[in-house]
């Protein structure tokens, strides 16, 4: 009865992630939080900075928060998307999880696209990456082997937390333009 009762209102609380609004205006320092992160990112590792110099644009989410118990979990963030080095829109991550899990973590992620027609199958909008993307976490170095999958780099640097699951496989992406 306790088990049924915690998975829920695990279930309740990820509805009700999925249904909240994620922007309620446009907010500066939400925009040098992105800035922050990009910053953090390139001084993490170095090598990340090709990734900037070539691909065609780039979404970075500076806070995503992932949770999971037994069978269910999900993740929810927000991020601002770059075209060419120009902002242009902001973002909202969505996942849902089903399948052995247990914890919780915080991290950041960036999305590079490698040309232009990526970078406008996300702005198409309910973009989603495939069940099998993974994301490759930054420590020194890292980038100078990883390659794009599909047109797509993904990067993430864990904040806080520790999970026993780590795919960015299955997340779902909205786009708003400015």
């Amino acid at each position: 009865m306790n088990m049924g009762r915690n998975v829920l209102v695990l279930l309740l609380l990820l509805m009700g992630m999925a249904v909240t609004p994620v922007f309620a205006g446009w907010d500066p320092r939400e925009e040098e939080h992105a800035q922050q992160t990009v910053r953090l990112f390139q001084k993490t590792d170095p090598t990340l900075q090709v990734f900037f110099d070539e691909a065609y644009g780039y979404a970075v989410f500076p806070d995503v928060y992932k949770g999971g118990f037994l069978l269910l979990g999900g993740a929810r963030g927000k991020g601002f998307v770059y075209e060419q080095g120009r902002l242009i829109g902001t973002s909202s991550i969505t996942q849902i999880n089903v399948g052995p899990q247990l914890g919780g973590q915080a991290f950041a992620e960036i999305i590079f696209f490698r040309a232009q027609s990526d970078l406008a199958d996300f702005k198409k909008g309910n973009y989603e990456l495939s069940a099998q993307a993974s994301a490759v976490v930054v420590t020194a170095g890292v980038a100078t082997k990883s390659e794009y999958s599909d047109g797509v780099a993904v990067f993430a640097l864990p904040k806080s937390g520790l999970m026993a699951e780590a795919s960015v496989g299955g997340q779902k992406f909205s786009f708003d333009e400015y």
